[in-house]
């Protein structure tokens, strides 16, 4: 009945985008947005839906003038790009729906630029939208009264993206927080009560997803653990599955720190082969998680160093979050920053400055007090006018952190503090010698080749020499430890992550790039 396109605009270069890695891996993107392919799922069969990825493809101007509704969705740091995108189609006279976390929170932002926009989820309000709009009676604006029930929602169409350009795949298994956070916007749009998705429908996801051809997935859930009750029975249900199929996929996450004082929890992650999850660790100064409402990293069962060490131990590499410009923040922080990564053995530290999402309870405070920077973009990275230090002082803070960290001599100490400890390993092979595994040892070759690959793209496209010689030092060190190929392509992954972080950081140090804020 109706032809539809959906799209989602290229991110700016940021810490996660690995933009500077990937052409070493041979891929245009890290990995898709979970909402393309759902909102495909959930749009009834008479209609004809394309998806377009401006990441990894450009966008077809033609194919949108000549489509019935073209939606585009968005998170906050990709706004600049929507608001020219949604532009270039308007001048097309296209009829455009706009979704996603960045709409949700600032609904006013695109104007006239769009015809309808769709607030919080929309599993229900976009097939309804569907249905109104064939009549003619469509509204302006769609928001659920209820929360989506998660038992309900369909296999995302992973067949109509372009799987191959990705170096990841992207699941979802739940959604909500049961924190309180003062800056974040998940529990503002998906609540604080996780809802969970039968292992029937995580089980057919991880079936798709392996027809894709992909092996490494993350689970895009902003807290996977936030019922753990439940979160467990899927888990015990995924493992079944990768038994069944040769431990076909390797996954990485996020979750609480809380994670580290539930053991069995975190040896069914480590058996289903979650290799990484990521943390929001935020400050080590327990004044500043108080005032951030983060009660769950300071409470008993250990200090926050010791709750990383025991989810390392357990076989699952934790990569973190980390944020400075609370208001119990002076220009000490930077260093102490520092010293927790270091001492932390956390590779990849996603520092970024304070930020206030609209909606959130930081937002409203700040405003009352009036301390918001309302200027699009901010000048100095972020809305947030700091208490016991200038923005530019923060600014300043900001790339010293992440060029300190991610200097070579910093970055491989911690690195090596973790990966050259001679009983390392990670995801369900810290339980199972892969050499006993018959059905592994094909695909370890397998690994063994991309890994020759990724190493040699990463001797002849890096540009430094000092930079080569260093990882052609550093791999020998491991070399010496560690010789399964899985695990040594893991490492090469962190020397092409250490590239793209390095150059980042350098980069908007001298102003050669955009000031991008990692938070």
């Amino acid at each position: 009945m109706a032809e539809i396109v959906l799209i989602n605009p290229r991110f700016e270069i940021s810490y996660w985008g690995m933009e500077h890695a990937l052409s070493f891996a041979g891929k245009q993107a890290n990995l898709p947005v979970a909402c393309l392919p759902l909102l495909a799922a959930l749009t009834p069969a008479e209609h004809t839906v394309v998806l377009m990825d401006e990441n990894v493809e450009p966008i077809d101007w033609e194919r949108c003038a000549r489509a019935d509704i073209v939606g585009v969705t968005g998170m906050s740091v990709q706004r600049f790009r929507m608001k020219e995108i949604l532009s270039e189609l308007k001048a097309r006279g296209c009829f455009v729906a706009v979704g996603g976390p960045w709409v949700t929170v600032r609904e006013d932002y695109f104007g006239e630029l769009a015809d309808v926009i769709f607030v919080g989820e929309a599993e229900d309000t976009w097939p309804r939208f569907l249905k109104e709009w064939a009549q003619g009676l469509h509204q302006i604006r769609y928001e659920q009264l209820d929360k989506t029930d998660m038992t309900k929602v369909p296999t995302p169409r992973f067949d109509l993206l372009k799987m191959n350009r990705y170096a990841f795949g992207s699941l979802q298994f739940s959604r909500g927080c049961p924190f309180q956070c003062e800056f974040c916007d998940i529990i503002v749009t998906f609540g604080r009560r996780p809802r969970v998705k039968t292992s029937n429908q995580v089980l057919a996801e991880l079936d798709a997803i392996r027809k894709s051809g992909m092996r490494i997935v993350f689970v895009v859930d902003d807290n996977l653990i936030g019922n753990k009750k439940v979160i467990k029975q899927v888990l015990r249900d995924v493992i079944a599955w990768q038994e069944k199929h040769n431990y076909y996929l390797t996954f990485f996450t996020e979750a609480s720190i809380d994670l580290a004082d539930d053991a069995e929890l975190m040896e069914l992650m480590t058996r289903a082969n979650f290799i990484a999850t990521f943390i929001g660790i935020e400050s080590p100064d327990e004044a500043s998680l108080r005032e951030a409402k983060k009660f769950q990293n300071v409470r008993s069962g250990g200090t926050l160093l010791e709750k990383v060490r025991r989810i390392q131990d357990a076989g699952m590499e934790v990569w973190c979050g980390m944020i400075m410009g609370f208001d119990h923040d002076d220009p000490t922080i930077f260093d102490r920053q520092i010293e927790f990564i270091q001492d932390s053995r956390i590779a990849f530290s996603m520092n970024g400055m304070l930020s206030a999402i609209p909606k959130t309870p930081l937002y409203d405070r700040l405003a009352a007090d009036g301390r918001l920077d309302y200027s699009d973009p901010c000048e100095y990275g972020t809305n947030v006018v700091p208490l016991h230090m200038s923005q530019e002082q923060l600014r300043d803070g900001y790339f010293r952190v992440l060029n300190e960290l991610y200097s070579p001599a910093s970055y491989f100490a911690r690195t090596e503090a973790l990966f050259l400890q001679p009983n390392f390993e990670i995801g369900f092979k810290k339980v199972k010698n892969w050499l006993t595994t018959p059905r592994q040892i094909p695909y370890e070759f397998m690994l063994f080749l991309q890994g020759l690959g990724l190493f040699i793209r990463l001797m002849t496209r890096v540009p430094s020499a000092a930079l080569r010689r260093e990882y052609r030092r550093r791999l020998w060190r491991f070399l010496k430890v560690h010789r399964r190929p899985g695990i040594v392509v893991f490492y090469l992954f962190h020397m092409a992550m250490h590239y793209h972080a390095f150059r980042l950081a350098k980069d908007m140090a001298t102003r050669e790039s955009k000031l991008v804020n990692s938070f």
